[in-house]
């Protein structure tokens, strides 16, 4: 038990150090991100430029700091467009059975059936380009998700003993709903939330890289593995510093979850 809280604790602790790294690229980064220098493009890695420049001479450290700030906004963002109107479906479903469950499922698989990234897509071509609606359609991909496992994790208590005891005793259905079944519930929806954190960070960097984002000179990670895909070939480490950014992240958020899923979830 011991060891399992260790690494728990150590997975917070690292993604807290992403976080702040993040949030300080205004005070840590060396160069402005948006700023091209002539003669620099497609600078190797050197005691200058650490991890090079790209295809106009800007610095890639610079953009990639400043790039966590965009990726990780989107990303919880999209993780509340989800979180918060998923919670509520799946708590409803699971509480009211019948034909409410019924026609819900029936909506969340339909949506289901559908891949993430193409309903992410759809959803962007009515609501146009930009960071914040990348976030929302990111958020809206992982909705039916997460509301299922919402829904499966609040069946089991739905018929428990201790809540038919509550409703016997005059409980409101607001009461049982978020005193009850809410609370019971919560620490298998953080594990759950965590995993859905990873889902809507890797729609929003692929819808960014499609180009989906916007402005493609603001620096963000999936926008810069686009950009660099120009260059690869004879400028790899353009491609790199955000591919590896990306990926670390989702190590991170991946473990995290594992680590906060109960063991009898597992």
């Amino acid at each position: 038990m011991r060891d399992h809280l260790l690494v728990r604790h150590w997975q917070i602790v690292a993604l807290l150090i992403l976080v702040a790294v993040s949030l300080a690229a205004p005070l840590i980064a060396p160069y402005d991100p948006l700023s091209a220098r002539n003669g620099d493009e497609l600078l190797p890695p050197s005691a200058q430029h650490w991890l090079g420049t790209d295809l106009i001479g800007r610095d890639v450290l610079s953009r990639t700091l400043y790039g966590g700030r965009q990726t990780l906004l989107v990303a919880v963002l999209a993780l509340l467009v989800a979180g918060i109107p998923g919670t509520l479906i799946g708590l409803l479903a699971g509480y009211l059975g019948g034909w409410v469950d019924r026609l819900t499922m029936a909506l969340l698989d339909a949506l289901l059936s559908i891949p993430a990234l193409l309903l992410a897509m759809s959803t962007l071509a009515i609501s146009g380009r930009g960071l914040a609606q990348v976030a929302l359609a990111a958020g809206f991909a992982a909705l039916p998700g997460y509301a299922r496992l919402v829904r499966a994790n609040v069946l089991p208590v739905r018929s428990s003993l201790y809540l038919e005891a509550t409703r016997a005793l005059g409980a409101r259905p607001q009461y049982l709903l978020f005193r009850t079944l809410l609370p019971n519930v919560t620490l298998d929806l953080i594990g759950a939330l965590t995993v859905v954190l990873g889902w809507t960070l890797l729609n929003a960097a692929a819808l960014n890289y499609l180009g989906f984002g916007g402005d493609p000179g603001i620096p963000e990670w999936g926008a810069m593995l686009a950009e660099a895909r120009q260059v690869f070939r004879v400028a790899p480490w353009v491609a790199i510093a955000p591919g590896t950014a990306i990926m670390l992240t989702l190590m991170l958020i991946n473990a995290l979850a594992d680590s906060l899923i109960r063991p009898h979830s597992r």
